[in-house]
């Protein structure tokens, strides 16, 4: 298997984040604004295009009750509608988002609002996913 050119990506309701594994670095993207899920799902499948990914790793909440739950199934749902053929893995994604903001804590309080508004929160999160899966193969 191949470690190069790996996307991970945490899903949300408003705004996709993606970070890229490429040439050994993990690197945060422009996330997706989400209009709806077939812009949004189109825009993915465009990114997966172009920059040639071969393993699609997707963060899923994790629930201690073991169930499947909304979010769920909703990521579930929005991930098949992207034009991907390659490997799709799920991770656990608990705490991404919290690892994710306390990056942001040398900030200014304006700036970690501003951030958190155009989604490049949800790229660091993605980039802590990314992190978990690359930790579980290396």
């Amino acid at each position: 298997m191949s470690y190069n050119n790996i996307l991970s990506c945490d899903i949300g309701l408003k705004r996709i984040g993606i970070a890229c594994y490429i040439q050994g670095l993990i690197l945060p993207l422009p996330p997706i604004i989400r209009k709806n899920r077939n812009q949004a799902s189109s825009a993915l499948s465009q990114i997966l295009l172009e920059r040639e990914i071969h393993t699609l790793i997707v963060g899923i909440p994790d629930y201690e009750d073991g169930k499947t739950h909304e979010m769920e199934r909703r990521i579930k749902h929005f991930i098949s509608l992207v034009n991907f053929k390659g490997e799709i893995l799920y991770i656990n994604e608990a705490l991404s988002s919290k690892i994710a903001q306390e990056s942001l804590l040398e900030l200014g309080k304006k700036e970690r609002k501003e951030k958190i508004k155009n989604g490049e929160l949800d790229s660091l999160s993605a980039m802590e996913i990314l992190k978990r899966y690359l930790s579980q193969i290396f």
